[in-house]
């Protein structure tokens, strides 16, 4: 096998490094940027989906959430709220759902 600088160096692809359709695309433009509307998606139980096997039959390690993470990023007006952030949101939907259930209980 060539080396990449050999290739680059042959008259025939010379042009992949000026033409723009093949030049690496920005890590910043990589995600689609989701507003605030559809941050629940990050941390959310609907959205969430525990994978054990790929399509070809081998053992994975990841859930959803991971992949919504890989492919989104929320728009920099709602980045402010981070992973521990969202995981208080749930502790807190969490201990409203108890509490009324408590409060059921006793009437």
């Amino acid at each position: 096998m060539s080396s990449q600088e050999e290739i680059l160096s042959d008259g025939r692809f010379s042009r992949i490094t000026r033409d723009p359709r093949f030049w690496e695309m920005p890590e910043k433009e990589r995600k689609v940027k989701i507003d605030k509307r559809f941050r629940a998606m990050f941390h959310d139980k609907k959205f969430k989906l525990k994978y054990t096997v790929d399509k070809r039959g081998r053992p994975v390690n990841y859930t959803s959430t991971e992949n919504l993470r890989k492919f989104y990023a929320l728009s920099e007006s709602d980045s402010d709220l981070s992973e521990s952030d969202s995981k208080e949101h749930t502790e807190k939907k969490k201990k409203k759902k108890k509490g009324k259930l408590k409060g059921q209980a006793d009437s």
